[in-house]
This record gives structure tokens, C-alpha cells and sequence, in this order.
């Protein structure tokens, strides 16, 4: 915990933490801060102006950013019959149906990063709600993970696709690349998660919508940028 303090503390000294940053300066000085030993992930934080215990207020989408994620993603799809074997040669790492939901439930099994199913699967996932609800992992037609072209699911989102949703203090957090990525290519990734998100404002949201966005690697301090700078001021105010 020490090293980590003292990097931490090091990064602190290096930005003000009171100043809002635009888009281009925040990475570049992302990319200054101390590094840990392994390549850090980078995440994006933006509190809305909404309320998601309302249904019309629910923000929730996906989106493939142009630079991936640099991570490798373990896909686990519900399918059976000809739709298991698309699966299979579409790439996923683990294919099945009531066999998988039983691991789960059984032997708390997780070793996966995004869940896929098709629609007729939805009844046996279903049940599955109560562990894989708070884990984040349950698919939904809105993330496109509830659908019969497992080709294009799982090429997305091997290729990079994130899923973006609405935490219970109504916070997005959603990582955006690695640290080795460079400025250029984390604020293009940032860029295109912040055009989804103002796409998918709800009709009932009042006020400023995006009130405060935040980027930080896994060890280094947050940087807060301007939300006023965010897409076009209109649809982010």
C-alpha cells in the first residue's frame, strides 16, 4: 500500500483538482501521471441529471468504441441446436443452456465478462437474475445481448463493445481502453461513449444532464472534465 500511496500522492502533485478539464488536455495529462507496473485500465465516470429509479429516466445502451479495450473478453452464450454452433464458430468461449445456469447457481461460477443469449433462452437466464443482476452480466435486448445474430454479438463485442448503464446513485462508470492506448485513441474511445450517452438522453430528463464526468486509470487519482464541453453543449446541458 505504500508504493501505491506514494505514486498516488506523486500523481496528485502534478494537476489541480479543483480545475475541469477539456477533452484533449485531461488525456495528455493522463498519459504524464505516474504508471503502475502493469498496463492500468482506463474508466470514465459521468454523473447524470436523472433519476433511474424512474423507468422513463433509465439511461442503458452499448457501443463499440473505435480502439477496443485492450482487453480479452470471455464471452458466455445461452443458446441451443444450430444457435449453439453459431456461438461456437462465432467464437464464444463457453456455449450452452440449463447445463451452465446450474454452474452458476451451484458452484458460483463466473468466469466470464459478458453474457449473450437468445431470446427463447430468456426464460432459464432469467432465473439467474439475482446473481447476475448485481454482477452487471445480465443480458438485455437494450445492450444487444438478447439476440438471435450471435455472429454480429460476439464480433462486437470481441472487437471492443462496452455496455453503459445507470449505477443506483445514478453514475455511468465504463472502462474505456488501457493506459498504453496514448491520448489520441483513449479520447476518441471517450468521445464516442459520450456522444452515446447524450443519444441516449430520456425524453424526461429536466436540467443539466451531464452534471460532472470523471476519467482515472485503476491506481491514479480522478481528472474532472467540463461538462459543458462534452458532445454539443445542448444536449449535454
Amino acid at each position: 500500500m505504500a508504493k501505491r500511496a506514494k505514486k498516488y500522492q506523486d500523481a496528485v502533485k502534478l494537476y489541480d483538482k479543483t480545475e475541469l478539464y477539456d477533452v484533449a488536455p485531461a488525456f495528455e495529462l493522463l498519459d504524464k501521471l505516474p504508471k503502475a507496473k502493469f498496463d492500468e485500465t482506463v474508466e470514465a465516470h459521468f454523473r447524470l441529471g436523472v433519476d433511474g429509479r424512474h423507468a422513463d429516466q433509465q439511461v442503458r445502451g452499448a457501443i463499440v468504441l473505435p480502439n477496443g479495450t485492450g482487453k480479452t473478453v470471455k464471452v458466455l452464450v445461452f443458446a441451443k441446436g444450430e444457435k449453439a454452433h453459431e456461438a461456437e464458430a462465432a467464437g464464444a468461449d463457453y456455449v450452452g443452456a440449463e447445463e451452465l445456469a446450474q454452474k452458476i447457481q451451484k458452484e458460483s461460477w463466473f468466469d466470464f465478462d459478458v453474457v449473450v443469449a437468445t431470446p427463447d433462452m430468456m426464460g432459464v437466464v432469467g432465473r439467474l437474475g439475482k446473481v447476475l443482476g448485481p454482477k452487471g452480466l445480465m443480458p438485455s435486448p437494450k445492450s444487444g445481448t438478447v439476440t438471435m445474430n450471435l455472429t454480429t454479438a460476439l464480433a462486437e463485442i470481441k472487437a471492443g463493445k462496452v455496455e453503459y448503464r445507470l449505477d443506483k446513485t445514478n453514475i455511468i462508470h465504463t472502462p474505456i481502453g488501457k493506459v498504453s492506448f496514448g491520448p489520441e485513441k483513449l479520447a476518441e474511445n471517450y468521445q464516442a461513449l459520450v456522444e452515446a450517452i447524450i443519444k441516449a438522453k430520456p425524453a424526461a430528463a429536466k436540467g443539466q444532464y451531464i452534471k460532472s464526468a470523471t476519467i482515472a486509470s485503476t491506481m491514479g487519482p480522478g481528472i474532472k472534465l467540463n461538462p459543458q464541453k462534452l458532445g454539443t453543449s445542448s444536449a449535454a446541458k
